[in-house]
């Protein structure tokens, strides 16, 4: 399965009273689609995936794929800290028709190695489509580590790791012991170097806002245009950066809502941006000309 070079972590749109917002939603997926992202995540962590319901997350899944139609992959986050649920709604994405699923580790309850291994084994087995896995450790308190994605990307439908661990030196030791296993950066600023290691691409946020940039940037490094690359990264650096100066996503629902893409509010416990914050993201999107 080629989820191709950007894949959007996208945010869940929603109204006034904090319902999800599906109208927004289906222009959201083509507002990225026609803005260059090869594939979508619905109800990651960007999507504030822990206070979304089964139901609302299987009706995200549901529209993505129709209005998607086609013209990018459909990775359903089903991923959480509970091995059994997470099978049941793998499941459930599955039978809908998603391209694939993210799961990320499992947060809160700190598995060792052995646990995130069974963990991750016992999802992918229970399904045949395509697996990517999420190693986030500044959000679950557990790191995948190199030798355990050497064992899990044995599993036939485990193709793909979104690494967001910060550590380029894990990185080269995923990509010695796992050379088969497809490596996206899981930050948007660490994508260039990890271009560098062999990734094949990134699970973006900024993407909600600079797709094409990104793309360009992948593309440039691949023809082997390094220094059209490293320009387009560093133009894009402060974005980058001011999209995570507080939690993700309140920042990029800010910068959404601020270019004109409706996305609605936050649910608790995620509160709005305050003034410093939105001052922050509004000189940014200025000083790209987004504003």
């Amino acid at each position: 399965m080629d989820f191709g070079r950007v894949i959007t972590a996208m945010v869940t749109p929603f109204d006034g009273d904090l319902n999800v917002d599906y109208a927004a939603f289906e222009n959201l997926v083509d507002h990225l689609i026609k803005n260059g992202s090869d594939a979508l995540v619905v109800t990651g962590t960007t999507g504030e995936s822990p206070t979304l319901s089964d139901e609302e997350k299987l009706t995200l899944y549901k529209l993505a794929k129709e209005v998607a139609g086609g013209r990018a992959k459909i990775i359903a986050g089903t991923g959480s800290y509970n091995t059994r649920h997470s099978i049941e709604l793998s499941l459930k994405a599955q039978e809908i028709g998603v391209d694939g699923l993210l799961l990320v580790s499992p947060y809160y309850n700190k598995p060792t190695q052995e646990g995130l291994y069974q963990h991750f084994k016992m999802i992918a087995e229970a399904v045949d489509i395509p697996v990517m896995l999420y190693n986030v450790p500044g959000r679950t308190a557990v790191t995948i580590e190199p030798e355990t994605l050497m064992k899990l990307s044995k599993v036939k439908n485990i193709v793909a790791v979104k690494d967001a661990g910060g550590n380029l030196d894990k990185t080269s030791k995923t990509r010695l012991l796992a050379p088969d296993l497809t490596v996206y950066s899981g930050d948007d600023s660490l994508t260039l170097p990890m271009l560098a290691l062999g990734a094949k691409g990134i699970v973006s946020v900024a993407s909600h806002i600079v797709g094409r940039e990104i793309k360009e940037m992948i593309e440039s490094f691949e023809k082997g245009d390094v220094n059209r690359a490293r320009e387009i990264h560093l133009k894009l650096f402060d974005l980058f950066k001011v999209l995570f100066i507080v939690t993700n996503p309140i920042p990029v629902k800010e910068a959404m809502n601020m270019i004109g893409v409706k996305v609605g509010g936050l649910r608790p416990p995620l509160t709005p941006a305050d003034e410093k914050t939105k001052e922050a993201i509004k000189e940014t999107l200025q000083a790209l000309g987004l504003v």
